[in-house]
């Protein structure tokens, strides 16, 4: 009892002092979550006319170069949006993709972000004040770096099943609509107001289908993809083909390094093309 005594008279001393000095006891600021860690993935595109045969494969050339063998993995991709591309002009892009080596769908919600200067971490910094930090292990962070430019994609995937199809077919629109909806992340749902991401899919329709074919070989160590995506060309009278070479890493350096390597390496071979990838833009412009 005298102990509690004891306390009780030196918390009426604490406080009497705290009123008389006007000192005010505050906890500690909450600490913010620090920025996703992103890893990268440099992509550079190829001349068609040079490294295509007229089969439209990849030519023994190049499969030779990269150690890559004549199979292929094919892949069938398609976006979802509204006809006025609400989702796409807000910087999101909802996928559902069919791989012949997986069983189920992939449906991917992606967030981009300018970089704009080389500026990595503002776009990274952000994307923390809306919301994508590391205290979220849900969403990866890429740097997708181009020729030229590079961007910060944000995303999410999940595996999906719906019965009645088979092999590398994708799901009817109404059907894609009822995945993409039931699987909706929050971030994308209520990006703009509660319920906004599966409104607009619930009105959306195909861009694409596309049906692309991967290669994968290595170059230097690492593993590299050759990816050919035939595109509806701009008159919507033929098609397009997008040759793509990618690899990825965790090193920013190393990203840096090898970018500037590969290029080299397909300027000696004249299979370089000067561009910046853009299959997502196309495939929303032209379908």
């Amino acid at each position: 009892m005298f102990t509690r005594l004891l306390r009780t008279t030196a918390l009426v001393l604490t406080v009497g002092t705290t009123l008389l000095t006007g000192t005010v006891i505050q906890s500690a600021p909450a600490q913010a979550a620090s920025n996703l860690v992103p890893d990268y993935e440099v992509k550079i595109l190829l001349k068609p006319e040079a490294v295509l045969g007229s089969d439209n494969k990849l030519k023994s050339s190049v499969l030779n170069t990269f150690a890559m063998p004549s199979s292929v993995t094919k892949m069938n991709v398609a976006f979802l949006d509204t006809n006025a591309k609400d989702i796409y002009t807000n910087g999101w892009s909802t996928r559902i993709r069919k791989s012949e080596d997986e069983s189920k769908f992939e449906l991917t919600y992606k967030k981009r972000y300018p970089i704009t200067n080389n500026d990595i971490n503002a776009a990274l910094t952000k994307a923390n004040q809306d919301g994508f930090d590391s205290g979220d292990t849900n969403y990866e962070a890429q740097v997708e770096w181009g020729y030229q430019n590079k961007t910060l994609s944000i995303s999410r995937s999940k595996k999906a099943s719906k019965s009645g199809y088979s092999g590398m077919d994708l799901p009817s629109i109404s059907d894609a609509r009822s995945l993409l909806i039931g699987n909706a992340p929050g971030k994308f749902d209520d990006w703009i107001g509660d319920g906004w991401g599966t409104s607009l899919l619930g009105s959306s329709r195909y861009y694409g289908p596309v049906l692309a074919k991967r290669s994968i070989g290595t170059w230097d160590g690492l593993k590299l993809y050759i990816e050919v995506w035939p595109i509806r060309n701009s008159a919507g009278t033929g098609t397009e083909y997008i040759v793509e070479a990618s690899f990825k890493t965790t090193s920013e350096s190393t990203a840096a390094a090898k970018h500037d390597e590969l290029i080299a390496l397909l300027q000696s071979k004249g299979w370089f093309l000067a561009q910046d990838s853009l299959k997502t833009q196309l495939i929303m412009d032209r379908y």
